[in-house]
């Protein structure tokens, strides 16, 4: 039987996936800027048996809709939007299990600072890190963060390619295993000859010098990495160990998912290795006619003009004077391409702005499966099935809300069948995401670098 992952996806912000729902008087997400909001989310999920939680993030407002991002600031779609990175130390001490997955985007990072601040949290969590490897798709983030305009979508990828060099060697070549002695008798804490200069000298970066962190429990963290277009899956098959896709039905995340897969083997690696994840919004309640009843009453706090908003934001694509009922097509953009990609390419349907519009209300880019405990783990089970997927990122209608309904009556139906464990392992993340070991596979590409 396969087991199935979980990860509770968030946001340091107010509203994530399901805009104008922050209205809503059960919900909490205005307390994203408390920090007990997010211990006391961390130990929920632990308790409620999910994998980790994978915090996203960006850099920009989303302003492309109607041309300001008026419609975005008004709705707290996914603004105003604090650091993924700084809440979780706290939430990794009132946890044992939980892991974090942390979105950071290389493109406004210079390696050898992100390599540090990733590998304190890995010492800080003991060994429960992963790095969502992303290169932003804003270009209002580009312009804030001192470039003139958005780096062209493939050149991103390139960047990326270079950037995951830098960091290789400073996690896996810069120290030896031995190099810590910690020896009070001869005064030697660590031993000069086994710390080594890097000497990257490449198009992108320089970094001559050594390593300032000692080796952590995963020397490399954990590397997540989402990307649909061609380039996209390329970079994913040589470096990610998990990838998170999108799409509103298995039939068309199964294509993303089988390509990656390819990719994969014929770089030499492991296709099963790598854990994909997709997003998916789960409305459940003893009953499915409580369920639906539930469903129901959430979609009068829906804003529109916040899913358009944050629509415009993934895609590049205003659709603010697009005729509400002509179909959407894929254009080019340099921005998030596997946005788009996922409901201009759907085989089950053709979509238009006004369907768009409701379908991204409740849950964003992914499904929405109301029901019973019962019936939502059949829908999961079903994905896992058709998609060849791991596992999904459980995005959330309100917070905490959502996850714990999903931990309170489905996690339990989900153990029963045996996809769930009836506690997560005490282990790194790699290990519990099914790797061999705390480090790196051998076939994964950051390994050559280890000496």
């Amino acid at each position: 039987m396969k087991r199935i992952y979980l990860n509770a996806f968030d946001m340091a912000c107010v509203g994530h996936q399901s805009p104008g729902l922050w209205k809503h008087p059960a919900d909490q997400g205005h307390r994203y800027h408390d920090l007990r909001y997010w211990t006391d989310l961390a130990r929920l999920l632990e308790d409620g048996g999910f994998d980790a939680l994978f915090l996203a993030d960006v850099l920009g407002a989303y302003d492309v809709y109607g041309g300001s991002r008026d419609a975005a600031v008004t709705d707290a779609a996914q603004f105003p939007v604090n650091d993924p990175t700084m809440a979780v130390s706290a939430m990794a001490a009132a946890t044992e299990r939980l892991g974090f997955g942390v979105t950071v985007s290389l493109t406004y990072e210079q390696p050898y600072a992100l390599a540090r601040r990733l590998t304190t949290l890995d010492h800080l969590t003991g060994g429960r890190i992963a790095w969502n490897i992303v290169t932003s798709y804003l270009a209002g983030a580009a312009r804030n963060l001192g470039l003139d305009d958005q780096i062209p979508h493939d050149e991103r990828y390139e960047i990326a390619e270079e950037y995951l060099e830098v960091c290789y060697k400073l996690w896996e070549a810069s120290w030896e295993p031995d190099a810590v002695q910690r020896d009070p008798r001869r005064g030697v804490f660590t031993d000069p000859a086994k710390v080594h200069d890097i000497e990257h000298k490449g198009r992108y970066f320089t970094v001559p010098g050594p390593f300032l962190c000692e080796p952590s429990p995963q020397r490399t963290p954990t590397l997540f990495q989402a990307g649909a277009s061609p380039r996209g899956v390329r970079f994913a098959a040589a470096h990610a160990e998990a990838v998170f896709v999108s799409g509103p039905n298995p039939e068309v995340v199964r294509r993303p998912v089988r390509a990656l897969r390819e990719a994969a083997a014929e770089l030499g690696r492991d296709p099963r290795s790598i854990k994909v994840f997709t997003m998916l919004t789960p409305v459940v309640a003893e009953t499915r006619e409580q369920a639906l009843a539930d469903l129901r009453s959430y979609e009068q706090f829906v804003s529109v003009e916040g899913a358009l908003a944050l629509f415009g934001g993934w895609t590049g694509v205003d659709l603010a004077r697009a005729d509400p009922d002509e179909p959407l097509r894929h254009v080019e953009t340099d921005a998030n391409r596997s946005a788009l990609t996922s409901f201009t390419s759907d085989p089950t349907r053709t979509w238009t702005p006004r369907e768009l519009a409701t379908s991204l209300g409740i849950g964003g880019r992914g499904p929405v499966v109301a029901g019973s405990p019962s019936e939502v783990a059949d829908e999961l089970e079903r994905w896992v099935d058709e998609a060849d997927i791991d596992g999904f990122n459980i995005a959330y209608v309100t917070t905490p809300g959502t996850f714990a309904d999903f931990s309170r009556l489905v996690v339990p139906e989900l153990r029963r069948r045996g996809r769930v464990p009836e506690q997560t392992e005490h282990a790194t993340l790699r290990e519990k995401l099914g790797g061999g070991g705390p480090l790196l596979s051998a076939d994964h590409p950051g390994a050559a670098y280890r000496r």
